[in-house]
């Protein structure tokens, strides 16, 4: 398997390049040329435009999320899934009606809580990618099963798989592709270039780049140092102490020197956070249709209010991420699944309306994604570990009410010829037909990204550059 090599994009990098390039002979003005010409090509716009991946935790069951709904592949979906399997009469109120249907009369409905986003899909502002998953390389049932071309390593392990699709590299990964690309688009935001990575869901490698660094805040705003906001000890005077030792002091010692630069940087970041925040409260039009009780909802009024204060913080490029945990329902699957898809659809469709609200649907972009599908066979109560899955694209620049990659079959097959075992790797894990790597490469030219960068983002992509499988997916205008 390859792996992110991030000294291949940074501008420092570059010079390093340019170096190396003398002294093995090569011509040097045209190499330079070349390679410049592929850097500075990137965010070159100033306007101002965001990704919001939003990852579910424990790996979404992708069979009961967006579900087989025409007559045919309805029952063959219910005879796989048995028990577990939703009830046609429970989908038509979540039908997806693309402008294109798809080949051969094949239906899709959403989970049917998820009536929020099923608008979204209907109306144009959302849309599908089917059977997307971590690989390697383009790969077929017959190569899976010999071990002849390379795999994502580790899959079906629940850590392992959320990294790769983070990181493109099993768990133990420093850096993301959310990062590599905060990475490019640190210049384009001036003086606050620590906000362009932002998680509202804690430490995540997914935006850790060369670097660029995930600033994390939580649902109610800046995370404040308390020893320098509050006094410590209930002492004022011990407060004073250690703003003196942390701030106003210079320091010879290197790390010493280090760690009051990063803490003067969180301090002032933290200050200016909070400043733009209060310039748009959630009590505001934008953010009060947010449903309440919903971590995910609270989640993304966060990253709405710092897309609404982009102008305070002097930002135009943002990489965000948020999250939904729950998701590994091995048991309990009709019951769990529907409280999880309920508040992720009313948490987009809230999100989403924001956007709208404040003049930047277009401008912004979310996404899901999980550590893997699950399969389409039951274990009586629930479904066990997967590979592919479908995600789901909102925003203004998607090309909505739209299908995108190849809808696999739900027929159980009785021999490696049939169709479903093509598709299919042990108790219905999907094989992927689309790769991460196309995924976010499809996302990444929208927010930017061009020319040889993109290589050096997503390392398996260079796998991928066929009709059968495109590096742009298409699904962003």
């Amino acid at each position: 398997m390859h792996f992110i090599q991030p000294e291949l994009h940074t501008r420092r990098a570059f010079l390093r390049r340019s170096g190396q390039l003398a002294l093995t002979g090569v011509a040097l003005p045209t190499a330079l040329n070349l390679a410049a010409m592929g850097e500075a090509a990137a965010f070159t716009a100033t306007d101002y435009k965001a990704l919001v991946c939003v990852f579910l935790f424990g790996g979404n069951d992708y069979a009961n999320t967006v579900v087989n709904y025409d007559p045919t592949s309805h029952g063959q979906y219910s005879t796989v899934r048995g028990s577990i399997a939703l009830p046609r009469t429970d989908l038509a109120a979540t039908l997806l009606n693309p402008t294109t249907p798809l080949p051969d009369g094949r239906q899709y409905a959403l989970h049917p809580a998820m009536t929020g986003l099923a608008g979204l899909f209907n109306s144009g502002a959302a849309a599908v990618q089917l059977n997307v998953g971590p690989l390697v390389t383009p790969t077929t049932r017959q190569q899976y099963n010999a071990r002849t071309v390379p795999l994502p390593p580790k899959l079906f392990s629940h850590n392992d798989q959320q990294s790769v699709w983070q990181t493109s590299a099993p768990e133990g990964a420093t850096t993301g592709w959310g990062g590599h690309i905060g990475d490019l688009a640190k210049p384009f935001n001036g003086g606050n270039n620590v906000l362009t990575c932002v998680s509202v869901s804690g430490n995540t490698v997914f935006l850790s780049g060369d670097q660029a660094l995930s600033y994390q805040v939580g649902t109610g705003g800046a995370v404040k140092i308390r020893s320098l906001n509050e006094n410590v000890y209930s002492s004022a005077a011990v407060r004073t102490a250690m703003i003196q030792l942390a701030l106003q002091q210079g320091r010879s010692h290197l790390l010493e020197r280090e760690y009051n630069l990063v803490t003067g940087r969180a301090f002032s970041t933290e200050d200016a956070v909070t400043t733009a925040l209060n310039s748009q409260p959630a009590t505001n039009a934008p953010f009060n249709a947010f449903p309440a009780g919903n971590n995910l909802a609270d989640q993304l009024k966060l990253v709405a209010r710092l897309i609404a204060a982009r102008n305070t913080l002097g930002t135009n490029r943002q990489v965000f991420f948020v999250s939904m945990g729950g998701f590994d329902l091995h048991d309990n699957l009709i019951a769990g699944q529907a409280t999880l898809m309920g508040r992720l659809s009313s948490a987009l469709t809230a999100f989403h309306a924001a956007t709208v609200s404040l003049g930047v649907a277009d401008k912004v972009t979310a996404f899901t994604a999980s550590d893997f599908g699950r399969t389409l066979a039951s274990n009586g109560d629930g479904s066990d570990h997967g590979w592919g899955s479908h995600h789901l694209m909102v925003g203004g620049a998607v090309k909505g009410k739209a299908f995108y990659g190849k809808a696999p079959p739900v027929s159980m097959g009785n021999s490696n010829t049939d169709a479903f075992d093509q598709w299919h790797v042990g108790q219905g894990r999907l094989l992927p037909s689309t790769s991460v790597d196309q995924y976010a490469s499809t996302l990444a030219t929208w927010f930017g990204v061009q020319g040889s960068e993109m290589n050096a983002i997503l390392p398996n992509l260079g796998n991928f550059n066929s009709t059968d499988y495109p590096r742009d997916l298409g699904f962003m205008l």
